[in-house]
């Protein structure tokens, strides 16, 4: 499985971003997918899990009610929804894949390149 995320860009604070994670391999409704991101000198942290099914959704604090986690199966691709943007959340945004609910990035088996998003303030 690979996982190429895209999406990100310059957005001023405020404004709204939304990520895309294509699955080159069959992306199972067995897997959880992820997002985190790592801010310059930070490490690597959880923003946003779905369960295969996607009926759960789970988030850092730091973004709940901001951002929207979804999944489409049949298009092998993750979304992440991201409103009222800070530039706090200014970061390279991961996607990932596991087979568990997690917050755990070691728990995850597969990461993608990351894309870039930055927030002017």
């Amino acid at each position: 499985v690979q996982l190429q995320a895209s999406g990100g860009g310059l957005v001023q604070a405020g404004g709204s971003l939304r990520l895309s994670c294509a699955a080159s391999g069959r992306i199972s409704s067995s897997y959880v997918m992820g997002w985190f991101r790592q801010a310059p000198g930070k490490e690597r942290e959880f923003v946003a899990g779905i369960s295969g099914s996607g009926v759960i959704r789970y988030y850092a604090d730091t973004v709940k009610g901001r951002f929207t986690i979804s999944r489409d199966n049949a298009k092998n691709t993750v979304y992440l929804q991201m409103n009222s943007l800070k530039p706090e959340d200014m970061a390279v945004y991961y996607c990932t894949a596991a087979l568990r609910v997690t917050r755990q990035p070691n728990e995850y088996d597969y990461w993608g390149q990351g894309t870039l998003v930055t927030v002017s303030s």
